[in-house]
């Protein structure tokens, strides 16, 4: 555990608890635990993990002007746009996997599916949809294993609590849509 992934963990930490408020500063702290992450899994050689805070960065920034002076209104998503979401997640997976294994990555195919789906995610959060925070639940689970399992102890158990968080997000989100239909 390092210095560098305590202030990432926690700077990820008040962003993700803001983000279930739908307030519009959860955004700035998007960037500064994304560039500290991005940083710690490049170091730490989790490739996909490491682009995937360059996209969470470029994210926030949208976030940011996207959601307004207000913060979120949670809508939802088209059921369709769900059944392209999973099949893109499974197809980027499949393209990416055997690259990350070539050029010697922590993890590979788990490390792909964590990405392509936490962009998916991501997304979802930008354009303030409550299915957003369910996917959350599950990316946040496998990420919690994953580092688990290659012993990055702090940043897997920050992964459980955001797994907790992700929980009360959709139930608060699903609430929110719900009262303005």
């Amino acid at each position: 555990m390092s210095t560098l992934e305590i202030f990432a963990a926690l700077f990820s930490f008040i962003a993700v608890s803001l983000g279930v408020t739908g307030k519009r500063i959860t955004w700035p702290f998007w960037v500064v635990g994304s560039v500290l992450y991005g940083v710690f899994y490049f170091q730490s050689e989790y490739f996909a993990s490491a682009v995937l805070q360059i996209v969470f960065i470029a994210a926030a920034i949208a976030g940011w002007f996207g959601w307004g002076k207000n913060g979120a209104v949670p809508g939802r998503l088209k059921n369709s746009y769900r059944l392209y979401s999973l099949l893109g997640i499974a197809g980027f997976t499949l393209l990416l996997g055997p690259v990350l294994e070539r050029v010697g990555a922590a993890a590979t195919y788990a490390d792909a599916v964590l990405l392509f789906a936490s962009i998916t995610a991501q997304m979802l959060m930008i354009y303030q949809k409550y299915e957003a925070w369910p996917m959350w639940l599950v990316i946040n689970i496998g990420y919690t294993a994953l580092f688990y399992s290659q012993e990055v102890y702090l940043t897997s158990g920050l992964f459980l609590i955001f797994t907790i968080v992700a929980a009360v997000g959709w139930r608060q989100w699903y609430g929110t849509y719900r009262s303005t239909r």
